[in-house]
């Protein structure tokens, strides 16, 4: 029950976080807060986008939805089910993967890094390290 409380609220940050982002991309925040780093430019640049929708919605989705079977999993009915575990490890996998791939695209093409895209990549790694160790644990 732990590990799923900890992964609600660690996708409820990262929801945040994601939400800021895609509000700064479709217009909605006139400028980004990042102190020092390259923000903007991450954001601005033509890997912003994947397949025509800002990437950082796809972080909106995702965060969503683990924050969705995070909360669901807490239902005393699931408390015991390890569907909801495995769920959540597949889809904290799944961003761990994407993240990785949206840093190496920082780092190696467009040599700029946002800090609050480094923030999400923090969150959604520290998610994946807490699912899958409630897998372990449901063994």
């Amino acid at each position: 029950m732990r590990q799923r409380q900890a992964i609600a609220l660690l996708a409820l940050v990262g929801l945040f976080v994601a939400l800021y982002l895609w509000l700064y991309k479709i217009g909605v925040i006139g400028t980004l807060q990042c102190g020092t780093g390259a923000c903007e430019q991450v954001q601005t640049s033509r890997y912003a986008d994947l397949w025509g929708v800002p990437v950082a919605f796809y972080g909106v989705v995702g965060y969503a939805a683990l924050l969705a079977v995070a909360v669901l999993g807490l239902r005393p009915g699931l408390l015991a089910e390890r569907r909801v575990t495995l769920a959540l490890a597949a889809l904290a996998t799944v961003g761990v993967a994407f993240s990785l791939y949206l840093t190496y695209l920082e780092l190696f093409v467009i040599h700029a890094t946002c800090r609050w895209c480094v923030g999400s990549a923090v969150i959604v790694t520290a998610i994946w390290v807490v699912a899958l160790s409630a897998m372990r644990r449901s063994v």
